[in-house]
């Protein structure tokens, strides 16, 4: 029984050719093609990375060597499961969609890998129509609304922003001394949008506010953080 078990576990059943390696090695580097111009697409509008993107057609032709070795040899499979088990990826992601593609590259490796080119080609056209699809749609990008001026317009501050914001607006931080004062409202680019077009301009209305010295706006959008 332990000789059955250790010829099943050290058995490469199905060993690839050289023929069927570089056809793996090819079909990964079309997808690998395709998952770049994927992102290169759905990122036009927002902050690039060029550098992650090659990272993505690298990983799929490293996970398809990976299963290349493997094969179907289960004790290599094992061995290899806990060799990675140790890596550690410190880089964050900043945008949620560069997990979907992470997670596409590896999956397709693993299919060029296992010669599955049918399952990997019609996944690969879905998952790129769909990536495409939503590629358009932005994050609800905050702003923080900063006024800093003279303790004397601190009344005047808060009533003329109950009235442009309607009530529906809150502040995160109010710092208030004898001389001065800060307040950092936190606004919906639909409240901060809807503002200007009662004054015109939101900046420039709130300068005009006795004591106020200093109106500043700063987008929260998570692609600076890039």
């Amino acid at each position: 029984m332990r000789e059955v078990l250790f010829e099943l576990l050290s058995a490469n059943q199905g060993a690839l050719t050289i023929q069927d390696v570089l056809l793996n090695f090819f079909i990964a580097g079309v997808l690998g093609l395709v998952i770049y111009l994927s992102y290169r697409i759905s990122h036009s509008n927002g902050v690039y990375s060029a550098k992650f993107n090659v990272s993505l057609v690298m990983l799929t032709l490293i996970t398809t060597l990976v299963m290349n070795v493997i094969g179907n040899n289960i004790a290599l499979s094992l061995g290899m499961v806990g060799a990675l088990s140790i890596v550690r990826f410190r880089t964050a992601i900043k945008d949620s969609r560069d997990t979907a593609y992470i997670f596409w590259a590896i999956a397709a490796g693993i299919c060029c890998g296992v010669q599955e080119y049918v399952i990997v080609s019609i996944g690969s056209g879905i998952i790129f129509l769909f990536l495409i699809l939503f590629g358009s749609v932005k994050s609800n990008e905050r702003y923080l609304l900063i006024l800093r001026g003279a303790s004397s317009a601190e009344s005047t501050v808060e009533k003329e922003i109950e009235q442009l914001f309607l009530g529906k607006v809150r502040y995160r931080v109010k710092n208030t001394t004898n001389e001065s004062l800060e307040y950092i409202y936190e606004l919906s680019e639909k409240q901060l949008r809807d503002a200007d077009k009662k004054v015109e301009s939101l900046a420039v209305h709130l300068r005009k506010i006795p004591g106020l010295q200093a109106v500043n706006l700063v987008n929260q959008n998570d692609e600076m953080n890039r």
